[in-house]
């Protein structure tokens, strides 16, 4: 019955939410987990599966930027859209996958960037970066869900926890996904899992949920070198296969009660955030 009556308000939320666009945040806590990577073929499985995707690339100035691996070059950029310069469709430029990209480097307050009445589409990702204090940016605070791609080694999954600690002290954050990148071992994968959830509602009351994991697979590198996603280029492959599952499961995500994560401003301290009761 419970479940029955969740199901219910989730559906009233979103029959009631301005748009049924879906805002991800994807990141990762340091470099070379697969974050960019995760991005792009999560929004080529999407596309699949028949949605309408923009990714907002924050990263849109490094030569491992989605934009460059896909040989894009967009006409605009975020700022173009918000500042009404451009439309976010005459400022995007799309991928072979179907993929539209779009340029979002720093500097957008989210009062500026209203993103789900920018472009109406069904899901929007947002390739985030982190500012030097490894706080989230303004658009992945817009984002109905973080999701932290990881690897699992020990290295990987405490400098994750070490993050997942900033960014809840930084903007009380409540709860977060976490996407295991590279898994040779599913069972390992579920163990790591595990015990990030146990920890995260132990000793921070953050509700960490699994996103799922993505195993190591060497078509990952040959669909990189063909400038392709290997959702697209090898899509019988163990990653094509596992990212595909976890852009179906996106779409039972519960929806929010308000749209964006449930954050404080970057500016309040931790001091301030205890002070507060939270």
């Amino acid at each position: 019955m419970s479940k029955m009556v969740a199901d219910q308000a989730d559906g009233l939320r979103r029959l009631l939410a301005h748009t049924p666009t879906r805002v991800v945040a994807v990141a990762g806590m340091e470099p070379e987990l697969g974050a960019t990577t995760a991005a792009m073929n999560l929004g080529a499985a999407l596309v699949q599966q028949g949605k309408d995707v923009l990714l907002l690339d924050e990263h849109a100035a490094a030569a491992g930027s989605a934009a460059a691996v896909w040989s894009l070059e967009p006409p605009g950029t975020l700022s173009d859209v918000v500042c009404r310069r451009l439309t976010c469709e005459g400022a995007a430029a799309r991928a072979s996958c179907g993929v539209s990209v779009l340029p979002a480097l720093s500097g957008i307050q989210p009062e500026e960037a209203d993103l789900r009445r920018l472009w109406q589409g069904d899901v929007i990702l947002v390739d985030a970066a982190f500012d030097g204090a490894g706080r989230l940016s303004s658009l992945a605070q817009m984002a109905d869900e973080l999701v932290l791609v990881l690897q699992p080694h020990a290295a990987s999954v405490t400098s994750a926890y070490s993050g997942i600690k900033r960014l809840h002290y930084a903007h009380a954050l409540k709860q977060l996904r976490f996407l295991v990148n590279g898994v040779a071992d599913p069972e390992a994968a579920q163990l790591i899992m595990n015990n990030l959830v146990q920890t995260g509602s132990r000793y921070l009351a953050v509700s960490l949920q699994p996103a799922g994991w993505v195993r190591t697979d060497p078509h990952l590198r040959d669909a990189r070198r063909l400038n392709r996603t290997v959702v697209e280029a090898y899509p019988a492959s163990p990653a094509a296969v596992d990212f595909r599952r976890i852009a179906a499961d996106m779409g039972q995500w519960p929806w929010r009660a308000g749209a964006g994560l449930a954050v404080l401003p970057a500016r309040e301290t931790r001091s301030q955030y205890i002070a507060a009761g939270s």
